[in-house]
């Protein structure tokens, strides 16, 4: 299984982040967003519906609180073969996420910043991205995921050959790369912070 059917996309680099998602209206994926993006995406005339409307709750605590619902995280972890997990799914409306594209919050840029304070610092550690990234890459027999703009063409390539689908050693892949990624990301965390006293 790898056919794309449900997207979500929340993105900081939004490098070709239209294009790419006109591109998936036009295999007709369905596309969720938040925030920024979703206001982005509508700016160019892509059609998204918000997390918020998916899951039933709001955007709360000024964003820290977006994607983090069952709603989310059981449409990717769910797996499709398992007749319980199955079940499971349809008995609390959670549908299949297929894709996910997102980038992480941009820590070292923040940190780097001459005079960040330590308060600034911790709002631009970024949970809900990095959650959805480990949760579809763990999940990469049936979804696909994508952390860097370079490998939108290849995945539509991909989708446009094999009838919206992608390869499993893509999947296999682009999973990869969300482990190296988030290792990084936690790394820079534990680096700035362990420079820090209070």
């Amino acid at each position: 299984m790898g056919k794309i059917k449900k997207a979500i996309i929340s993105v900081t680099d939004k490098t070709g982040i239209v294009d790419f998602a006109q591109s998936l209206i036009g295999f007709k994926v369905e596309i969720l967003s938040t925030g920024g993006t979703a206001k982005a995406l509508r700016q160019g005339g892509v059609m998204v519906t918000d997390i918020s409307a998916y899951t039933g709750f709001p955007e709360m605590m000024d964003g820290r609180v977006k994607t983090l619902h069952p709603k989310v995280h059981g449409g990717l972890l769910g797996l499709r073969d398992n007749p319980d997990h199955v079940k499971v799914m349809a008995e609390h409306g959670i549908e299949n996420i297929d894709l996910v594209v997102v980038n992480l919050y941009q820590f070292e840029k923040t940190v780097s910043r001459e005079g960040v304070t330590l308060e600034e610092a911790i709002e631009n550690i970024d949970i809900g991205g990095p959650s959805m990234l480990r949760s579809a890459a763990k999940n990469f027999k049936d979804v696909t995921v994508i952390v860097d703009p370079d490998d939108y063409e290849e995945v539509l390539k991909e989708m446009d050959a094999s009838a919206g689908e992608t390869r499993p050693s893509t999947r296999f892949r682009l999973a990869r790369k969300v482990f190296r990624l988030t290792h990084e990301y936690d790394g820079a965390i534990c680096r700035y912070l362990d420079g820090m006293e209070l």
